[in-house]
């Protein structure tokens, strides 16, 4: 129906006035946010702006030449001649029609153009009546205000040829802004590149081979020490820094990178004023520009690597030494368990329960550093193994040695009590306690008793020394330095082990 059409018409129209103004306010968003990128709001006078602006006041003939940047409230003068105010409102301001039409604007007189005729620029100071103004585009197209020139009477319009050299002095002022902006945004990104070194541990070099000099950035004064500007000015002063042992070799891989034109690239230590010996890992390639060649690089503390390295190799070697000793246990294990066996599987029995104990010792030092295990660690693999046997006493870190000692010992115990002691009756117990002297007592001992309770009873001690008891005395005799007494009370066996005050450190 026509009235339905007239409303979906008006509906239209107002749904395209809506996004005319919200595309008119992200593009005015944009030129703004462009505007700022050039960070040139409330600077200082220049030099290069303030000659075009004289130059163009002259070849026209104009009292007044701004470069005017318009903001969202204001029109502010990054150089005015003729003029003595830095800036006026946006709302009264002439180039605001520039920037809105994006094209020149020539008012050849305020006093008649129904735009300007009751501007205060116009009824007042400073009495603009002659007005052009052409745009100065940024990089991206966006409109940042004018180049205008104003006279305070009424001229005739600018020809095509006076606009277009208006706009090639835009232009210009343009091409000088972007050098602006480009300047500051590299230095920005200098200063941003120098912090992350300097966060990043890393110090950058550079070396001219001719006069010798050096040239440093980033995490300098970390790396080499804070008077690194005098004390690292030269390669030949660096030198001074380097540790005495290293010196050949950087010399040596420094003179060929410099003959060959090669890569050069070394680990070095050197003596930090602060730290102390560092070691640094040093990497540079040749710059090469058309009248000279610089080899530049950088430097990298590597002290926690190499450390980690030796420690790891040192790990390496005593590990290597440790599985050899194991071997060495369990070779011995089988050829002397033999000579005790009464048969095959009693054998093959006994050899099991002396590897299940080295295992006990292995899960042990495994579970800490390889090196060194816990007593209360070994503890519990053994009630684990043997779970009648209860214990109490102190932990002490053990050396590797002293876990197999004690692992062995225990295992033939137990064992033995399983076999022939309290463990071979269901209500018969052990509980294992030690004591440790003070750290302080020159001649503390540790002492740990091994009490059987609660099995059949016993008569006495066994008729023949068995394997398993050459074991437990070579343990803690020969092992830990100590002494091991038995005795068969009508309970059951009490086994007491005294060690000497340096035992762990065996």
């Amino acid at each position: 129906m026509p009235g339905d059409d007239k409303g979906r018409i008006l509906a239209d129209s107002g749904d395209s006035d809506l996004r005319h103004e919200e595309d008119r306010q992200s593009a005015e968003e944009r030129r703004l946010r462009t505007l700022r990128e050039y960070r040139i709001l409330d600077t200082g006078p220049e030099a290069g702006f303030d000659r075009i602006t004289k130059l163009v006041a002259d070849l026209y003939d104009a009292p007044i030449t701004l470069v005017s940047l318009v903001d969202d409230c204001r029109q502010w003068f990054k150089s005015a001649h003729g003029l003595d105010v830095p800036e006026t409102p946006r709302d009264i301001s002439f180039c605001q029609f520039a920037i809105a039409e994006r094209k020149p604007v020539v008012v050849p007189d305020a006093t008649v153009d129904p735009r300007f005729r009751d501007n205060p620029l116009v009824t007042g100071a400073p009495d603009i009546r002659f007005y052009a103004g052409v745009p100065l585009r940024a990089y991206n197209g966006d409109i940042l205000g004018t180049l205008c020139i104003i006279d305070r009477k009424p001229r005739s319009p600018l020809t095509p040829d006076d606009i277009g050299r208006l706009e090639d002095f835009a232009a210009i002022i343009m091409a000088e802004a972007d050098l602006r902006r480009i300047s500051i945004e590299r230095d920005a990104a200098r200063r941003m590149l120098e912090r992350a070194l300097d966060f990043s541990g890393i110090a950058t070099w550079q070396l001219d081979p001719r006069t010798d000099a050096l040239r440093w950035h980033g995490a300098v004064a970390e790396l080499w020490g804070a008077d690194f500007e005098t004390a690292l000015s030269t390669a030949e002063r660096a030198f001074a820094r380097i540790h005495p042992e290293d010196h050949g070799v950087v010399r040596a891989v420094l003179d060929e990178a410099i003959e060959n034109g090669t890569p050069y690239a070394v680990e070095h230590r050197i003596l930090h004023p602060d730290r102390g010996v560092r070691w640094l890992s040093i990497r540079g390639d040749w710059d090469v520009r058309w009248n000279d060649a610089m080899l530049t690089g950088v430097s990298i503390d590597i002290t926690e690597q190499r450390n980690r390295r030796d420690n790891d190799a040192v790990l390496m070697r005593e590990l290597h030494h440790r599985m050899r000793n194991l071997f060495a246990t369990v070779g011995a294990i089988i050829s002397l368990t033999r000579h005790a066996a009464t048969d095959v599987d009693d054998y093959v029995e006994r050899v099991s329960n002396r590897l299940d104990a080295l295992n006990r010792a292995q899960n042990v030092l495994l579970g800490a550093n390889f090196l060194t295990g816990s007593m209360h660690a070994l503890l519990r693999e053994v009630e684990a193994a043997f779970p009648r046997v209860g214990w109490s006493g102190p932990d002490l870190e053990l050396p590797e040695n002293a876990v197999v000692a004690m692992a062995l010992l225990f295992n033939e115990l137990a064992t033995n009590a399983v076999k022939h002691g309290a463990l071979a009756s269901e209500s018969g117990s052990v509980e294992v306690h030690w004591t440790q002297g003070p750290d302080d007592d020159p001649d503390r001992q540790f002492r740990l008793v091994w009490t059987e309770s609660g099995g059949a009873p016993i008569s006495g001690p066994p008729g023949r020394t068995s394997f398993g008891t050459l074991l437990m005395e070579r343990s803690v005799r020969n092992n830990l330095g100590g002494t091991i007494e038995r005795r068969w009370e009508p309970g059951g066996l009490v086994c007491t082990v005294t060690l000497p005050a340096r035992w762990r450190e065996a």
